[in-house]
């Protein structure tokens, strides 16, 4: 009995990975299409990576949206950490309720509706302040946070809820500060965590189309912006050949990743069987 539902698991599981993978795949080898139509093959060429690489929109778009994924990040992860450690620490306190309504409410409004809000929050601040003068980097940046530190909050807070909490307790007997505390034993032990937090930001922050859109101005386009408009006119190889360079560079990071936490772990186990064999 279990053998045939092993392998329908196996069967649906492929189907699955083939349903996700494959587009990826046409889109790789199209992007060697000499073809100015990305759905006709024609031969085999280089061309299109040439373009890209001389396409300075492109380009802009690109480091734009780097800049502003990596800044989302940090602060993503910083802000999202300092709530995970409120939740944490705290349990159940005065104004719990509507402190997680605030936290998670950009998971479940729609992007529509919290680029609207924040997009008439800047309208009337430049109106009655006179800032921002301009929608660009630090609107969109601002948009992408708020969007990013529920998820590493969450990411976060599930790592704090598995740590022995005798071991601060332990720190602190011994007289380290709070502060002290939390990076010699809390941040080593959340690493992983927010390691997993920054890359979420920075992959939602890199792929946000709706709230760049309400939060951009002229000049300040972002890639998928930049990618979306185009696309709209009709398929471009060019389009192709930066999806490859993204679905590579992806692939690289993930497989770094993967490896340093293999290290990781082997290094704990490791230093576990050495506190276990001096005692």
């Amino acid at each position: 009995m279990n053998k045939p539902n092993s392998r329908v698991s196996s069967i649906v599981l492929w189907l699955v990975f083939l349903f996700l993978y494959i587009p990826l795949l046409v889109v790789i080898v199209y992007s060697f299409n000499e073809s100015k139509l990305a759905s006709v093959w024609s031969g085999f060429s280089f061309k299109w990576y040439s373009a890209l690489v001389t396409d300075e929109e492109l380009i802009d778009a690109a480091w734009f949206s780097l800049k502003i994924a990596v800044a989302t990040a940090f602060s993503a992860v910083i802000l999202g950490t300092w709530a995970a450690m409120i939740l944490a620490h705290y349990g159940r306190f005065r104004g719990f309720t509507l402190f997680m309504g605030m936290l998670n409410a950009p998971i479940v409004l729609p992007e529509v509706i919290l680029g609207i809000s924040l997009l008439l929050l800047f309208v009337n601040m430049q109106q009655m302040l006179g800032w921002p003068e301009d929608r660009g980097f630090f609107t969109i940046w601002i948009g992408h946070t708020i969007s990013c530190i529920a998820y590493v909050a969450i990411t976060v807070q599930s790592r704090l809820s598995e740590i022995d909490k005798s071991l601060l307790e332990a720190a602190q007997d011994l007289g380290a500060p709070p502060l002290k505390a939390f990076f010699e034993i809390t941040l080593p032990l959340i690493s992983q965590a927010l390691i997993s937090g920054w890359l979420l930001s920075f992959t939602i922050s890199i792929d946000n189309v709706v709230i760049s859109a309400f939060l951009s101005g002229p000049g300040s386009s972002t890639l998928p912006l930049v990618v979306f408009s185009r696309t709209r006119l009709g398929l471009n190889p060019e389009i192709n050949a930066l999806g490859t360079l993204f679905i590579f560079t992806v692939t690289i990071a993930i497989i770094i990743n993967n490896i340093a936490m293999r290290r990781r772990e082997k290094q704990r186990e490791i230093d576990m069987r050495l506190a276990l064999s001096s005692h």
